[in-house]
C-alpha cells in the first residue's frame, strides 16, 4: 500500500488482533467521535473484516471510502454521513 490523499482521515482505529465482531462494534463506537462527513481509518487483521466493514457502512448508511490490505494488515477507510 502507498501513500496518498486517502491517509488524511480524523480518527484512526487500532483493531488489530481483534476477531468478529469487535472490529466493527469499535468501528461503531470510534465513528461517535468523528464529525459528520469526517474520516475514520481502522486497522484489522481479522479477514472477515472484509465483509463486516462493507455490511456495517451499507447498514448504517456510512460510506466505505477505501478497503484495501497492507501485508496482514486490512485498511480501511469511513466517511461518516450525516445523523
Amino acid at each position: 500500500m502507498t501513500s496518498s490523499s486517502s491517509d488524511i482521515y480524523d480518527a484512526l482505529l487500532d483493531a488489530r488482533g481483534l476477531i468478529c465482531p469487535m472490529p466493527v462494534l469499535k468501528a461503531k463506537k470510534a465513528l461517535r467521535n468523528v464529525p459528520d462527513g469526517g474520516t475514520l481509518k481502522v486497522l484489522a487483521t481479522d479477514p472477515g473484516s472484509v465483509a463486516d466493514m462493507k455490511s456495517f457502512c451499507e447498514m448504517t448508511g456510512n460510506r466505505l471510502i477505501l478497503s484495501d490490505q497492507d501485508g496482514d494488515v486490512f485498511v480501511y477507510h469511513i466517511e461518516k454521513t450525516a445523523t
